[in-house]
C-alpha cells in the first residue's frame, strides 16, 4: 500500500487497530494495578482515541499534501475511533473470558447492577468510543482543516 493512494477507510482502519492496541495495553496495566473495575480510568481510553484520532487525521494531511478535504478527515477520525472501539470491545470480551473475576468486580460496585452483563459491557465500549470519537474528530479538525477552509486567508495575499 503506497501512502500517496491512501483512502481515509484504509488509514482509519490501520490507526484504529493501533490505537486499539494502546487501549488494550493501558486495560492491562490498569487491571494488573488492581484499578480495572474502577470507572474513572476508563476516561485514559478516551484520551489515548484521542490520541489516535489525531495521529490518524494528521498522517493523512500529511500524505495529502495538507491539502485533505474536511469530510475525509473528519471520517478518518471517526473510523478510527469506531475501529479502535470495537477492536477494544472485543479484547475486553476476551478479557472477561479470561478472567471472569472482573465481571463480577464490576457489578459489586454496583455501578451498573446486576444486569451488567458481557454484552452489555461490550456494547457500553462501543457506545462511549464511537459517540467520543464523532466528539473529538470534529473538535480536531477544526485544527487540522485544510488552509483553504479559512476564509480570512483566501483573501490576505
Amino acid at each position: 500500500m503506497a501512502d500517496q493512494h491512501i483512502s481515509p477507510e484504509r488509514n482509519g482502519v490501520r490507526y484504529g487497530l493501533f490505537t486499539a492496541v494502546g487501549m488494550a495495553i493501558y486495560f492491562i496495566v490498569a487491571s494488573l494495578l488492581g484499578v480495572a473495575d474502577n470507572i474513572m480510568y476508563s476516561y485514559g481510553n478516551i484520551v489515548i482515541l484521542g490520541i489516535g484520532a489525531c495521529a490518524a487525521i494528521s498522517h493523512y494531511k500529511r500524505v495529502r499534501h495538507d491539502r485533505m478535504p474536511y469530510l475525509q478527515g473528519f471520517g478518518t477520525g471517526i473510523i478510527t475511533t469506531a475501529v479502535a472501539s470495537v477492536a477494544f470491545a472485543l479484547f475486553f470480551v476476551l478479557y472477561t473470558v479470561i478472567s471472569p473475576s472482573l465481571m463480577e468486580q464490576l457489578r459489586a460496585s454496583d455501578l451498573f447492577g446486576f444486569e451488567l452483563s458481557v454484552t452489555i459491557a461490550f456494547l457500553a465500549i462501543l457506545l462511549q468510543g464511537v459517540m467520543s470519537g464523532v466528539i473529538i474528530s470534529l473538535i480536531a479538525m477544526q485544527y487540522f482543516k485544510s488552509p483553504d477552509h479559512n476564509p480570512l486567508q483566501q483573501h490576505v495575499e
